[in-house]
């Protein structure tokens, strides 16, 4: 996350770490569903969480991945009954504080100094949102997959001999699903980067070896890592 991210971030965690226990769950654990009420935010201390639709069909989409110090507010706010517009399932063992609702508003909309941070960490969300749907929209379906990957990179790469390691275990569905495409689809332009030797993929991990090549493909503006990002 960025740097506003992680003010309001630690804002809240400042205050509300004094009041609320840190809850535990196991992976493959749904905390709301789209059209849930909205009971409470989320501080996401440790772990990995996805954040997505299913659409009328049944195929579910993941908009984004969250891992580690992470805010997680997926509704209108400071509306009387909100609903959640996704759902949020945990990929693996998690951490976090459930702070509820007309908490979490009562202090931002007090805190002029939190509300600053919280605006701005908005903003960048909204930047972010608009990006992906640019590449997805210019590119077509491989360029939204090459565009996933390289805010992959940005979120969890590490760098190895090898090249960009994604540092997160990802099936060909759930790359699919990430970039709104089939999983068909998606592994035909995966098997065309490998024969490139642009990509490999062992144990559900994708290491980049030429991002130069997905980059020029998508004719990329290298954004700050905090607006190309999977988060």
């Amino acid at each position: 996350m960025g740097e506003a991210g992680f003010t309001i971030y630690d804002k809240l965690l400042n205050f509300f770490q004094k009041i609320e226990s840190v809850q535990k769950v196991k992976a493959g654990t749904v905390l709301f569903q789209e059209k849930d009420p909205v009971r409470y935010i989320y501080l996401l201390l440790k772990g990995g969480i996805a954040l997505g639709r299913v659409h009328v069909r049944g195929k579910e989409f993941i908009l984004k991945i969250l891992n580690d110090q992470e805010l997680i507010v997926e509704y209108q706010l400071f509306k009387a009954h909100p609903q959640y517009k996704f759902f949020a399932k945990t990929l693996s063992d998690c951490e976090f504080l459930a702070i509820k609702r007309e908490q979490f508003e009562d202090y931002v909309s007090t805190d002029p100094e939190a509300m600053n941070a919280f605006v701005a960490w908005l903003s960048t969300r909204y930047l972010k949102a608009q990006m992906k749907c640019q590449d997805l929209i210019m590119n077509g379906k491989k360029g939204g997959l090459y565009s996933i990957l390289i805010r992959l990179c940005n979120s969890y790469g590490v760098v190895t001999k090898d090249g960009i390691l994604i540092d997160v275990p990802l099936t060909h569905q759930e790359l699919a699903n990430l970039t709104f495409g089939t999983r068909e689809v998606i592994q035909r332009a995966l098997k065309e980067l490998r024969e490139k030797d642009v990509v490999s993929y062992e144990n559900q991990r994708f290491t980049i070896k030429k991002l130069s090549y997905l980059r020029e493909a998508v004719d990329c503006q290298n954004c700050s890592y905090e607006i190309c990002g999977i988060n």
